[in-house]
């Protein structure tokens, strides 16, 4: 297996995004996976790289990337050494950010034996699922689409981030991160962009747009992006595929850092699942 770590794409006025690449040498013209990360996520987080391998094992390149401001840097990727950034996130930034990526995979893999550049399949977890499903609604690069537990409304997450009277008028509110105890800014920004651009960010409508074959998986027991939402997405796509992971939450039974060398029987599902229905 080739696996790359670190690729730093550089851009003119916007800040730098970190790829990693893992592609199979098993065959030629392997589909490849662009594997987007959810929010207080990033590329490293818990078993994401183990995924990435075994999915890149079975025939396929596997793309996985930081949304520039994601609130990692590039000497330091993981975790959030960077709150500034993270503050001025949105979602308009992480669909520009995904449609670089898009570009980068292109260039770099054009004329290459080992990816097929016109078999792009998204995969997001969490809200990074709701930016994938954005994306491939407008943008016909894209031929199949995977969503892990993702969200199904961006609007019910935006207005909850605090009052927005009070939001507006200090220009900031925080979220406490658990895992790490930092207290994550969201500047009134945030809330500003979804509004400014709220129709293209409707994810209902997006998924109503799909042209392409969709696979929604979600695990029964997560508590933090309910199951119900997969049921949302799916009945507003009924030709979409659902697969539900019995036992499973929101990260598929992993966490950070994840010091086994083999995935939880629940991702490792996630990741067959992902690869039958990308082989077809």
């Amino acid at each position: 297996m080739i696996i790359k770590k670190n690729i730093v794409l550089n851009r003119k006025d916007k800040k730098p995004i970190l790829i990693d690449t893992f592609c199979s040498e098993n065959k030629t013209n392997h589909p490849i996976l662009i594997f987007c990360h959810g929010y207080k996520g990033f590329k490293d987080w818990g078993a994401w790289k183990l995924m990435a391998k075994s999915i890149a094992s079975e025939g396929f390149c596997f793309i996985k990337f930081n949304f520039s401001h994601n609130g990692g840097t590039i000497e330091n990727p993981i975790d959030f050494p960077d709150l500034e950034a993270f503050g001025n996130n949105n979602y308009t930034t992480e669909l520009d950010d995904l449609n670089d990526v898009i570009d980068w995979v292109e260039n770099h893999f054009n004329n290459s034996a080992f990816a097929d550049i016109n078999k792009i399949c998204l995969v997001g977890h969490s809200r990074g699922g709701g930016i994938a499903i954005l994306k491939a609604s407008e943008d016909s690069r894209i031929k199949k689409l995977i969503t892990l537990a993702s969200v199904s409304d961006f609007g019910r997450r935006t207005a909850t981030v605090g009052d927005i009277e009070e939001w507006r008028d200090s220009g900031v509110k925080y979220v406490l991160n658990g895992r790490t105890k930092q207290q994550m800014p969201h500047y009134y920004q945030f809330y500003k962009d979804f509004k400014t651009n709220e129709k293209r960010l409707n994810i209902e409508s997006a998924v109503k747009r799909l042209d392409i074959p969709m696979l929604i998986i979600h695990g029964n027991k997560d508590t933090s992006v309910s199951i119900n939402e997969a049921k949302e997405l799916h009945e507003w796509n009924p030709i979409s595929q659902l697969k539900t992971v019995e036992n499973a939450d929101h990260v598929f039974n992993t966490k950070h850092p994840w010091a086994y060398n083999n995935l939880s029987p629940e991702l490792d599902n996630v990741k067959n699942s992902i690869v039958n229905f990308t082989s077809i």
